[in-house]
Order: C-alpha cells, then sequence, then structure tokens
C-alpha cells in the first residue's frame, strides 16, 4: 500500500490523500477579489485528486498584499468572491484552505513578470510598506519600510482575526498563517530584520511576540474542529543554521502550546544573500528533526514534485503531508499519475468518474 495515498486526519477534517496543492500566488486579482481566473485554476486543481487545496497568500489588509494583482480577504465582499471557488473544490472532493498573510517589507512589488521588484515610487500603484524596523530588504525590494508603532502592529494583528473569521464564513476548512518567507511575521523573528529595541525585538522571546499572539488570537475565532496550520521559516542557510534551528523548533513548540495543529517547514529568506542547498526533497530531513523535537505534524514543500520521493517522504516519516506546487502546475492531475506510477491498485480514485472512464478506457 502507498503511503502517500492514504488517507490523513487532522481534528475533525480528513483528506483523501497526503498531497496537497500549496499557496501559488497567481497575481491575477483585481482590487484584492478573486475572478473567474481563480476559479478555473482551483478547480483544476482540485479535480487532479489533490487531498487539499490551499488558497494563495491572501492580504490580510490592501497594504499586506505582496503586489497590486494577489487576492485580499480584509472585506466582507472580498471574501464572498471566494465562495464559488471553495464550492468548486469541495465539489472535486478536495478539502479548500486559504492562506492569509501580510507582507511587510516585501509589499507594494511588481507582479514576478513585470520585474519582481518594488513599484517605482512616482507609480500610483504602490504603497508604503510597513516592518518591525525601517530596514530594507535589498536587491530588487530597495523600499525603506516604515518601522511598526504599537498601534500598528495591534492592528495588523486584528486584520489577522478578521481575515480567519471572513475564511470561517464562506466555508474554508483549512487555515494557514503565512510566517514565512521574509514576510511580515517572519521577518519580526528574524534578527536580520528586527532590530527593535521594545518588548517586540531583542531576545528570541521578544521576537516571537508578534507570532504567538496574533496565532493566539486567531486560534480564538478560528472552530477548534478545523486546522489551523502556519507555514514557518525555520532556517535561513545564512552560516548559522543550528542556531535559527534551535530557536525556531522552540517557537514551533510555542505554537502548539498556542493551539497550532501543523507546521509547514519552509526557508526564511529574510535576506538575499544565502547558499540554499536546492536539491529533490532536500528539507525533508530538517522537517523531521522539526517533527521529532516539537512533536508535531509537519508538511513541507519545495522539491518533493515526483511520485517516488513524495512516496519516500512519507513512508520514512519525515513528513505527513506533501505539498506539491510546481508539479501541479504542469499537470493538475499530478495525483492520479502519481497513483498508477506507484501502482496503486485502483488508481481511478484519484479522478472523477467521467475523467477516469476515458483515461482508462482507452
Amino acid at each position: 500500500m502507498s503511503a502517500l495515498l492514504q488517507p490523513f486526519k487532522l481534528k475533525d477534517v480528513t483528506l483523501r490523500n497526503r498531497i496537497a496543492v500549496p499557496p501559488m500566488c497567481q497575481y491575477m486579482a483585481v482590487d484584492g477579489y478573486a475572478n473567474d481566473w481563480h476559479l478555473s485554476h482551483y478547480a483544476s486543481m482540485a479535480r487532479g485528486g489533490a487531498g487539499l487545496v490551499i488558497v494563495e497568500a491572501t492580504g490580510v489588509s490592501p497594504e499586506g498584499r505582496i503586489t497590486p494583482g494577489c487576492t485580499g480577504i480584509w472585506s466582507d465582499d472580498r471574501a464572498q468572491a471566494f465562495v464559488p471557488v471553495v464550492e468548486a473544490i469541495k465539489a472535486a472532493g478536495s478539502v479548500p484552505g486559504i492562506q492569509i498573510a501580510h507582507a511587510g517589507r516585501k509589499a507594494s512589488a511588481n507582479a514576478p513578470w513585470e520585474g519582481d521588484d518594488h513599484i517605482a515610487e512616482s507609480d500610483a500603484r504602490g504603497w508604503q510598506t510597513i516592518a518591525p524596523s525601517a530596514i530594507a530588504y535589498g536587491k530588487g525590494l530597495p523600499k525603506e519600510p516604515q518601522a511598526m508603532t504599537l498601534d500598528d502592529i495591534a492592528r495588523v494583528r486584528q486584520d489577522f482575526v478578521d481575515a480567519a473569521n471572513r475564511a470561517r464564513d464562506v466555508g474554508f476548512e483549512w487555515l494557514e498563517l503565512h510566517f514565512a518567507h521574509g514576510y511580515l511575521a517572519q521577518s519580526f523573528f528574524s534578527s536580520h530584520s528586527n532590530h527593535r529595541d521594545d518588548i517586540y525585538g531583542g531576545s528570541v522571546e521578544n521576537r516571537s511576540r508578534f507570532l504567538l499572539e496574533t496565532l493566539r488570537e486567531v486560534r480564538e475565532v478560528w472552530p477548534e474542529t478545523l486546522p489551523l496550520t502556519v507555514r514557518f521559516g525555520v532556517i535561513e542557510y545564512d552560516g548559522r543554521d543550528e542556531q535559527t534551528l534551535l530557536e525556531s523548533i522552540g517557537l514551533v513548540r510555542d505554537f502548539k502550546a498556542a493551539g497550532m495543529d501543523m507546521i509547514s517547514v519552509s526557508i526564511g529568506f529574510t535576506i538575499a544573500e544565502t547558499s540554499i542547498p536546492w536539491g529533490p526533497g532536500f528539507l525533508g530531513p530538517i522537517a523531521q528533526r522539526v517533527r521529532r523535537e516539537a512533536d508535531v505534524p509537519v508538511s513541507s514543500a519545495w522539491g518533493f514534485g515526483t511520485p517516488e520521493i513524495a512516496e519516500r517522504v512519507v513512508k520514512e516519516e519525515q513528513l505527513d503531508l506533501v505539498m506539491v506546487g510546481r508539479s501541479h502546475l504542469a499537470n493538475p492531475h499530478w495525483t492520479y499519475f502519481a497513483a498508477k506510477e506507484l501502482k496503486a491498485e485502483r488508481p481511478s480514485w484519484t479522478l472523477p468518474a467521467p475523467y477516469a472512464h476515458w483515461l482508462e478506457r482507452y
């Protein structure tokens, strides 16, 4: 029996397999509203057989978007725009999830195919970015952010809570907080980007405060029966990896105590000068260490996009859930073909009956 194709239960939600489509920004929204592109895109991912489909990083406020083309959930009408997407994912047999986010100093950027850099100051599409400290990321994102006041911090926490409420009300059954990739929460945790001298800076306890407060407040409104997960960069590959990992694992334990149900292990991406050892399944051993030392279910992305690797990391208990991103973009029916590759007894279960009928008949 394939380990990858076994069901996975978290809280009251059961996924039909251990395969998930992770959040992948589409940059196709208009003023934060999901549209027909998102409906078509996410419906195709769900029809392919994945157990979980997580909607892209969705801004909890206008300033929290990465680009002007990012989806948003800062108002009830923008949340309602996701209803057809949620219903389409469910109709295809997948569980609908959403990742809510604030991009911090990496916000106000052009889409990747438009430069992947900060929008020019003279361009009316841009906006003032915020961060724990007035430290620019650098490279293509040179805009200096405005250091957040305590009132700003409280406001953004409330934005996350309001976003969680709206996500719940429109039918999402899996919530992920984006605390990775150099965005706002990650930049609070990293000493590279957080030079504050108040209760939100300095010690690892202080640098963790915004993340834990936000998680606890979201936990109060997100249903106990539904999974609340966090994507978090546990390592930077900046030459001090063991120290960062130890601090990160300690924070993951605190996340668990605060009500987090699963951690999605990722990279910090807080600075540009790193030496990331890209390769097939390279984060698997790190995720396994987090899983073991924090005693919490784990998922991860980056390099798990072949059936053999995805099967191995589940069988070896490196991951509980495998995030398969780019391979799903290339082939939305990746789960079906993975099942065939792994010689599952009846891979047709991964497809709707009409698709299975035609693919297996000829």
